[in-house]
């Protein structure tokens, strides 16, 4: 009988792989001078350059020698950034944040380890790491399916410090990789400062992962509210029209502060809801991603 991890692969292989097999590494294609894949055009030939990549006919056409430069498809090291925190666990019932999380971490993995490149994993909860190291089997991206459900949040404790998640992965990936964070981005730290060291050595996307229940409180009058990440609850009038204002002003002043930190970092930040179609909302990410490549 297949495991959970098994079942869930297959559904996801069905449903969303197939209809996105192919384009992640093109939407990854790194420009590289060498003798690689793609013709895309001539250069002047410098002191140092390898003389097999002289093109002869154009070199006796112009009188100068000239090289011809080609694109080369390269495998990556992809680090997949999984933040397993007590507000991740917001949501309704088998489709919370966790749970899409789960889903686009194994999408990812199966998508990146299809087209010949390792895919390691660092899973974090306020301070607990683990990490599954690259690889590129489908065995492998069971294993981090395994981790996954392993480490399912329980919808309490600390809050996150997403600058030690974000420093975590900037000890792990020790050569230039891709690495994509995915998270709902609710926590404490100077993540900020963490963000733009880690996209200096690397490529960075961030997935955040949204549910209506971080930005929206129901007008249900007497209401126990909870906090995402450290447990505590508190009774609150959610019809109170001040509480509701307050709470629109905390929420418009967190996402201005996370896109500012974004774009000074430089780094491409996707929203994916609770309620979107992962496949949908994955052929827009790779979309978007390949538009900004060279």
């Amino acid at each position: 009988m297949a495991t959970a991890p098994e079942r869930l692969l297959l559904r996801l292989e069905w449903k969303v792989v197939r209809r996105l097999d192919g384009r992640l590494q093109g939407a990854h294609r790194t420009a590289h001078r060498g003798s690689g894949i793609d013709f895309t055009g001539l250069r002047a030939y410098t002191e140092g350059d390898d003389a097999r990549h002289i093109d002869w006919n154009v070199t006796a056409r112009l009188d100068e020698p000239h090289l011809r430069v080609f694109t080369e498809d390269r495998e990556l090291t992809v680090w997949l950034v999984l933040d397993r925190s007590a507000s991740m666990a917001a949501g309704r019932p088998g489709r919370g944040k966790h749970d899409v999380l789960a889903e686009l971490a194994l999408v990812l993995a199966r998508l990146f380890g299809r087209g010949g490149n390792r895919v390691g994993a660092l899973l974090y909860d306020t301070g607990t790491v683990r990490v599954v190291p690259p690889g590129t089997s489908r065995r492998h991206t069971l294993r981090i399916a395994a981790e996954l459900e392993r480490t399912a949040t329980s919808g309490a404790g600390a809050t996150t410090d997403l600058a030690a998640m974000l420093d975590a992965a900037g000890r792990l990936a020790r050569r230039r990789a891709l690495v994509v964070v995915l998270s709902d981005f609710i926590g404490d730290g100077d993540w900020e400062r963490s963000l733009q060291r880690l996209a200096r050595r690397h490529e960075v996307v961030a997935l955040r992962i949204t549910d209506a229940a971080d930005d929206v409180l129901p007008e249900a009058g007497l209401i126990v509210v909870e906090d995402a990440e450290t447990g505590e609850q508190l009774v609150v009038d959610s019809a109170d029209p001040l509480l509701r204002v307050r709470l629109r002003e905390a929420v418009d002043d967190r996402e201005a502060r996370l896109a500012a930190g974004m774009r000074r970092a430089r780094v491409p930040v996707h929203r994916v809801d609770t309620d979107r179609d992962l496949g949908e909302a994955l052929v827009e990410i790779v979309a978007g991603t390949g538009a900004r490549k060279p």
